[in-house]
């Protein structure tokens, strides 16, 4: 090494600046971007996800994450992604339905019989379908994770029947199907971002939500919402996706290790998600809530059932939808 390499090489030290010699890995800090609050299992897959992530490389490949909307709402954080100002995020599917509307099929009402259902669909030929799809928008689907059954909130009365969803002002996503599902159950349905929901209600913007019921605690909105209604009216959920470009440009095991870190940190948040609904409902009771356990879903899935035929008529997928009602156990 020359006096001036030697005295270079001290310099980029003495700032703190890491230099690896010729030949060594560099190791990656991926900026990952999760909408959700710190206390959502979002945040405990993606730490799990890293954990994961840094095993499976060596160190090589870590995640920077970053919760609470800080890198902007879900659609600011696909944009991001897709413009490559951030590395990957999580975020509901519905947020993707604009970039590829047939991803948007997994957010009809009533598609799915059960959780089995859900995740035996997205794990397997369908799912991959729909994630590589993304290729096409600049994004490499990566797994899906659980946000989990979406269930009925509001600040006027309990909901038993589609008759008391009649009139509501509900937050909806901005997915067509939700919107369609709301408008034929009477409905008033207003799509915004989950980080203006908590105002809306409290202001009374809108009057009623739906939301899994993590997110609803997370969000820390049942202090401006008093009734609740287990509807299991659609399974919502996650993807996880990575600006493709940046994807690529990694070695072939480096891939493998980030399509197998993100599947198997989804396993470990999908049993938080599931082990927590006992919970979250009897802390709500304890708190004083009224909480509508069980509704009889027949009439909610008559006056929706139009809405698979409909997003078939205007998207296409006939064959997707026909693989996942194929895969029902009462087929």
């Amino acid at each position: 090494m020359t006096t001036f390499t030697r005295i270079a090489f001290g310099a980029l030290m003495a700032a703190g600046i890491a230099v690896s010699a010729p030949g060594d890995a560099q190791a990656k800090s991926l900026r990952f971007a999760s909408e959700a609050a710190r206390s959502d299992t979002q945040y405990d897959g993606a730490k799990k996800f890293d954990e994961l992530l840094q095993e499976k490389t060596g160190g090589e490949l870590s995640l920077k994450i970053f919760t609470d909307g800080t890198l902007g709402n879900g659609q600011a954080a696909i944009t991001g992604t897709r413009g490559s100002t951030i590395d990957m995020f999580v975020t509901g599917s519905s947020n993707l339905s604009g970039l590829e509307p047939l991803i948007g099929m997994l957010d009809i009402p009533f598609l799915f019989e059960n959780t089995e259902h859900a995740y035996a669909v997205l794990d397997g030929p369908v799912g991959q379908e729909l994630l590589d799809k993304l290729d096409a928008v600049g994004l490499k689907g990566l797994a899906f994770w659980d946000n989990g059954w979406r269930q009925m909130t509001n600040s006027v009365h309990p909901i038993h029947t589609p008759d008391d969803v009649k009139g509501l002002k509900i937050r909806t996503t901005p997915a067509p199907v939700h919107i369609q599902a709301f408008e034929l159950l009477g409905a008033n349905p207003v799509p915004m971002p989950l980080g203006e929901l908590y105002t809306a209600l409290e202001m009374g913007t809108v009057d009623a939500q739906e939301h899994p019921l993590g997110v609803y605690m997370s969000a820390k909105l049942y202090e401006v919402q008093d009734y609740v209604t287990l509807s299991y009216h659609a399974y919502s959920p996650l993807i996880v996706a990575m600006n493709k470009g940046k994807f690529d440009a990694l070695p072939p095991e480096q891939q493998t290790a980030l399509i197998e870190a993100a599947r198997e940190a989804g396993i470990y948040q999908r049993s938080l998600n599931n082990e927590a609904i006992a919970s979250q409902v009897a802390e709500l009771k304890e708190m004083g809530y009224e909480v509508v356990e069980e509704i009889d879903q027949a009439p909610f899935v008559e006056i929706t059932s139009q809405v698979s035929g409909d997003f078939a008529a205007r998207n296409g997928g006939e064959e997707l939808l026909e693989a996942i009602a194929a895969a029902r156990s009462d087929h």
